[in-house]
C-alpha cells in the first residue's frame, strides 16, 4: 500500500501535455496588494517568491480581474485592455518568482458582476438587475448587460489569457463559481434574460463556453486552460449539482485541462464553510463531509462517472491522510491547500517530506469572540462579522508576507477586522481612473 506521502508526490499530467511536478496546489487567494493602477509589483513578486519555495507544485493566483470598474477588491492586479511595460514587467517577475524551484503558475481570471462592492462600483454590470440579498449596504442594483458589453467582456478575458501566457504563466483559471459573473450567468436566479445568453442550460453556459472556446483557440496547445466551478450554489432554485455535471462535461469537450470544484456564492458562501441564513439556501451539508475534511468531495464521484480530465478540491483539507485517501479513493488530482500557505510558507515541503501529517493554520487565532460573536450565532449580523474577521485575520498575514515579514500568530479576529476594512477603504478609494 502506498503512503500518503507518495500519493501526494506524484505528477499529474494535464491534457495539454503540461506535467505539475505533485498534487499540492496552493489554491487562490485573493491577495489585494496593487497599488492606484492595479498593476503587479514588488509585493507581489515577495509573495509568490515565498509561496514559490513552499514545495507546492501549482500555485494559482488570487483574482485577476479584466475590468478596473468591477473589481472584486480595490487592491486586485487587472488587465484591462492593451497592457504598458511596466504592467508586463510586473506580470513576468512575478510568474518567474513563483515558478523558480519548479513549480506551475496559472493566473486565475474573473470578473465579479454584481459584486462588486458600491465603493468600487455603485452599479455594476451584471447578468440580470437582480441585486444581492445580503442587506448590509455592500452592493448595489446591477444593470443587465447588452449583448455588446457581453462580447466586449469575453473578448477581455481571453485577452488577459493571452497576456498571461506572454508574461510566462503555465495557465489560466476562470473563475466560474462563488457568484463571481461567470457563476452569475449560470444561475437561474441570477440570470433571467430570455435573450441567447439566458433561458435553459445552455444559453445559461454560453458566456463561459464561449470564454474558454475562444481562449483555447488564441494560447498555445500547452498552455493550461482550467475553469474554478461550483458544485453547487447551495441555494434552492439556483445552479444545482445536475448542473454541474452537465457543464463540467460541456467543458472537458471544449478541451479544458483541469476543473477544480468548489460551492457557493456572497450570499450563501459555503467555500469558507459558512451558512448564512438565506431564506433561499439549501441547508443540507453531509457529515461524511465533516469527516472527510474537504468541503466538496462529496460531489466527485457523481462527477467521475462523466469525466476523464484531472479534478482539483479545495476547501476544508488539513490532514495528509485525508489528502491521500481524497486521492486513492475519491480519484480527485490535485489537493488545494489555501489558508495554511498564509502561516506556514514551507507547508507544501513539510508535508512531502514527512515532516508534518496535520497542518495547523491558526484558525482558534481568527476568531473575534465567544457568545454573540460566536460562528454559531443566531444573529446573522454578528455571525457574518466573525466570517470578515477570519478573512480579515488571513489578509493580514499575506501583507506581512509579502512584506517580508513572518506572520503574527498574535494578531486578534478583531484586530484584523479593523484593519481590513480600513485598508480596503483606502485602496478603493485611491484606484487611479
Amino acid at each position: 500500500m502506498r503512503s500518503d506521502i507518495e500519493i501526494l508526490s506524484d505528477s499529474v499530467k494535464l491534457p495539454c501535455g503540461a506535467v505539475i511536478p505533485n498534487r499540492i496546489c496552493k489554491a487562490a487567494m485573493t491577495e489585494g496588494l496593487a497599488g492606484p493602477t492595479n498593476i503587479a509589483n514588488e509585493r507581489h513578486v515577495e509573495l509568490y517568491r515565498r509561496w514559490g519555495e513552499s514545495g507546492a507544485g501549482l500555485h494559482i493566483t488570487g483574482n485577476v480581474l479584466v475590468d478596473r470598474w468591477h473589481l472584486e477588491r480595490g487592491g486586485n492586479i487587472a488587465i484591462d485592455g492593451p497592457q504598458g511595460n511596466e504592467a508586463l514587467a510586473g506580470l513576468a517577475d512575478m510568474a518567474s518568482a513563483a515558478k523558480a524551484k519548479g513549480a506551475h503558475i496559472w493566473m486565475q481570471i474573473n470578473h465579479p458582476g454584481r459584486q462588486t462592492q458600491k465603493m468600487i462600483n455603485k452599479r455594476p454590470s451584471a447578468p440580470s438587475n437582480v441585486g444581492l440579498k445580503m442587506g448590509n449596504g455592500r452592493f448595489g442594483k446591477p444593470i443587465p448587460m447588452t449583448e455588446d458589453e457581453i462580447e466586449n467582456t469575453i473578448a477581455a478575458h481571453v485577452n488577459a489569457a493571452v497576456v498571461a501566457e506572454q508574461t510566462g504563466f503555465d495557465g489560466v483559471q476562470f473563475h466560474a463559481a462563488h457568484g463571481y459573473l461567470m457563476s452569475q450567468f449560470l444561475s437561474p436566479l441570477s440570470n433571467i434574460r430570455t435573450d441567447k445568453w439566458g433561458g435553459d442550460l445552455q444559453g445559461r453556459a454560453l458566456f463561459l463556453m464561449e470564454i474558454v472556446r475562444r481562449t483555447r483557440d488564441a494560447v498555445k496547445p500547452g498552455f493550461a486552460v482550467t475553469v474554478k466551478l461550483n458544485s453547487s450554489d447551495f441555494q434552492k432554485g439556483g445552479f444545482s449539482d445536475d448542473d454541474s455535471v452537465i457543464v463540467a462535461d460541456w467543458l472537458q469537450d471544449a478541451g479544458v485541462d483541469m476543473i477544480e470544484l468548489s460551492g457557493g456564492n456572497y450570499e450563501q458562501p459555503r467555500m469558507i464553510d459558512f451558512d448564512r441564513k438565506d431564506p433561499k439556501a439549501d441547508k443540507k451539508k453531509r457529515e461524511s463531509t465533516r469527516k472527510r475534511e474537504a468541503y466538496f468531495l462529496d460531489f466527485v464521484p457523481h462527477l467521475r462517472e462523466h469525466l476523464k480530465i484531472p479534478l482539483m478540491v479545495t476547501g476544508g483539507f488539513r490532514t495528509a491522510s485525508a489528502m491521500g485517501r481524497a486521492v486513492e479513493e475519491d480519484n480527485i488530482d490535485m489537493v488545494g491547500l489555501a489558508r495554511p500557505f498564509c502561516v506556514d510558507t514551507d507547508v507544501g515541503t513539510r508535508l512531502l517530506n514527512g515532516e508534518i501529517s496535520k497542518i495547523n493554520d491558526m484558525s482558534e487565532n481568527t476568531r473575534i469572540g465567544r457568545g454573540l460573536l460566536s460562528p454559531t450565532s443566531p444573529i446573522s449580523f454578528l455571525r457574518d462579522l466573525n466570517a470578515w474577521g477570519e478573512l480579515g485575520w488571513y489578509y493580514e498575514q499575506i501583507y506581512r508576507l509579502a512584506d517580508g515579514k513572518d506572520p503574527d500568530y498574535d494578531l486578534t479576529g478583531f484586530k484584523a477586522l479593523m484593519a481590513f476594512d480600513k485598508t480596503e477603504a483606502a485602496t478603493a478609494k485611491a484606484i487611479a481612473r
